[in-house]
Order: C-alpha cells, then structure tokens, then sequence
C-alpha cells in the first residue's frame, strides 16, 4: 500500500467507526456506547503471531510485544493480534514457515533467519560491512527496497513491514581474547546470517543457535563466542556474564531490523483501515525501537562496563581487512544466485553508494561534537 494510500486509510478510520457503529452528532445513549466496543470485540477478526524471540526480550522481544498492543488498541476490538513467544507453537526459527503455510496469521522474526531459502534475505536484515539503520529505512521506504522484498516472499505468500531494530550490533563476546586473524581459527561461534559464512571464510566454526540456548551453550564451553544484537540485548540476556572481552566493530550486522509478516490470506480478510492499521502500527514500532535502542544500548554498556568483568576489544586489522574482501565475495555469489538477487544486490549497493557520503560526514561531526 502506498504511503500516500495509508495515511488515508488511517484519516478515515474514525469517520469509518462512527459510521459502522450508527454515531450521530447528537450521540449516542450511554448503554449503547458501552455495549458497541464489546460487540466489536465479540466480532473481530483474532489473528496469532509467532515470534522468534523469548516473551519479553530487550530489542526484538520488546518489539514484538508493542506491535500486537499497538494493533490492538487502534484496531479496538475489530483485529486482536495474540502474542506467543518463540517456543508455544513454533520454534525460533519456524516463524515464516508458520505464516507461510497457515499454521498462524502473523509473525514477528528477521529476514536474515531465511537465507538459507532466500539467499539475498538477508539484505533486508542486514549486510556485512553495508547500510546502517537510517540509510536501510531510506533503501526500503524511498529508493525501491520495499518492492523488492515483496516480490522476493511473494512465493511464499507473506507480505513483511520493518517493525523494530536494535541498532547497530557489537561485534560479539568472546571466552578469550583474539589479538590476530589467526586467533579466530577453530573458534566455535554462535552466528547466523551472511557473517557466518564470513567467519567460515576465516577458519572459524558458526554454529546456529536460537537466542534462548545461547547463554547454556557458551556457558559450558559448546561454543566459544556468541555474536547476538547489541548491548541492549546482549546485556539482558547475560552474555557478559559468560565471557569477558566484547568486541568491535560489529561489521557483521551494521543493522538490524525486525520484520513483521503477515499472510496474504490473512492480508485480505482485512478492511482498508485495517491494513493501515498494521502497516502503520508496524511503522510506528520501528521509529520507537532505534530511539529505544539508543538509550537502552548506552544504559546497558555503562551497566556492563561499571559492574560486571568486561573489556571492550577492537576486532586486530588484519581481521577486519580479510572479513571486508571475504563479505565482497559472498555479496557476488549471492547476485549470481537469480535475477531477483541480482536486481537486490545491485539496488543495495547503490542506495549504499549515493547515501554513504552523507553518513560518513554526518558521523564525522558527531565524532567531533563528542570530542569537544
């Protein structure tokens, strides 16, 4: 739906309640307008969403949780949307085959969990080394990414809407201290998306854990790092308690955007306002959740640094130098997968290209102000 459309739709949702509910402008007697929300209730529509975080989580969790309240309190009883968390009725990373197949309406995950179906997915996430968080939403909403990624699930028969993001991640705890690219050899680490096949790339082991087994796996040495979101995230779910040295930056995921999914069945039982409704309650959740992040991220980091055991590392040079040419030769492999990931990557990257100058100075002065 176009922005233009949505904000209509939006404008239009209490002419169209007073309308569906016999309002006049002399009122209502008292009894009816207390009967009406409960009528409403009874007749909507209920719709489950399954997420890909604990209930509760700092970042995703969160974020999933305020987009069904949200939902609900502007839909008022016409949509309920009913939360379960990774687990109830599906795992982690079950979610979009959930939604796809029918088995719930709606869901609340991360595109990059789908590379493994969709390899350019993950350019809807994230990218190694690629578009912030500022400079994603612009790719998305204003230079051609959100057509994209409609036509990249429409196989699938889901439609998905940016709906939270942390941030940009750190780089990931760490048992022990990696002071070279040789360092990193053999090191069995928890990571998903396009840096795992990065880290493979420079002799590490990734292994895919969903966030609930992250902390046991690395407490009793299974794995020996865990790249997770940001502090926010990293510090609720007590990472720092498990490894010391915290590293940056995290090139993996300079970004880091939720998505909520909706099937296209679901999609058009829905009104126009409704649509809106979801769209926009979507929307809403992904401005709030970088404000969010910001704060809680600096709050979780001093909270991390001033009572807990942890150093912040720099990730050696010679690391970063190989991860950047390695993430140079996924991004190709990726394109040469089909027309679609070709057009995605080639999209990507020049977005990158005409707003990269902008973030560069931007950030620059920021550094400055920060330095006065």
């Amino acid at each position: 739906m176009a922005p233009s459309t949505i904000s209509t739709a939006i404008g239009d949702i209490m002419i169209n309640r007073r309308n569906a509910l016999g309002l006049t402008v002399g009122g209502l007697a008292a009894g009816a307008a207390i009967a009406s929300p409960a009528i409403a209730r009874e007749n909507g529509l209920r719709f489950r969403m399954v997420t890909s975080w604990p209930r509760g989580r700092a970042g995703p969790g969160v974020s999933a949780q305020r987009v069904a309240e949200r939902i609900n309190r502007m839909a008022e009883g016409r949509l309920h949307v009913e939360l379960f968390a990774a687990g109830e009725i599906v795992s982690a990373f079950g979610v979009l085959d959930a939604v796809s197949e029918g088995t719930v309406e709606m869901g609340h995950s991360a595109a990059i969990y789908w590379q493994g179906k969709m390899p350019a997915a993950s350019f809807f996430t994230t990218v190694p080394f690629g578009l912030g968080p500022i400079e994603h939403q612009a790719w998305i909403a204003l230079r051609g990414g959100q057509e994209l990624w409609d036509e990249l699930y429409r196989p699938y028969g889901v439609r998905a809407f940016m709906a939270g993001n942390p941030g940009p991640n750190m780089g990931g705890f760490f048992r022990e201290r990696i002071a070279s690219l040789a360092d990193l050899r053999g090191r069995r680490i928890r990571i998903v998306g396009l840096g795992a096949q990065i880290f493979e790339k420079l002799g590490a082991t990734p292994v895919n854990l969903p966030a609930g087994e992250m902390v046991t796996a690395l407490d009793r040495g299974a794995i020996d790092g865990v790249e997770f979101l940001a502090p926010a995230s990293d510090y609720d779910t007590g990472l720092h308690q498990h490894a010391p040295y915290y590293y940056a930056p995290g090139f993996n995921k300079p970004n880091g955007p939720s998505e909520l999914l909706i099937s296209d069945a679901a999609w058009q039982q829905l009104p126009d306002d409704l649509r809106a409704i979801v769209a926009e309650g979507a929307r809403a959740e992904h401005a709030l959740a970088l404000a969010d992040a910001h704060q809680d991220n600096a709050r979780a980091l001093d909270a991390m640094l001033t009572t807990g055991n942890v150093s912040i590392e720099a990730f050696p040079g010679d690391l970063i130098s190989a991860a950047r040419e390695a993430a140079g030769e996924i991004i190709d492999e990726i394109a040469a997968t089909s027309q679609l990931a070709e057009r995605i990557v080639a999209s990507y990257r020049e977005a990158q290209g005409t707003l990269r100058n902008w973030t560069a100075l931007s950030s620059d002065m920021a550094r400055s102000l920060v330095r006065s």
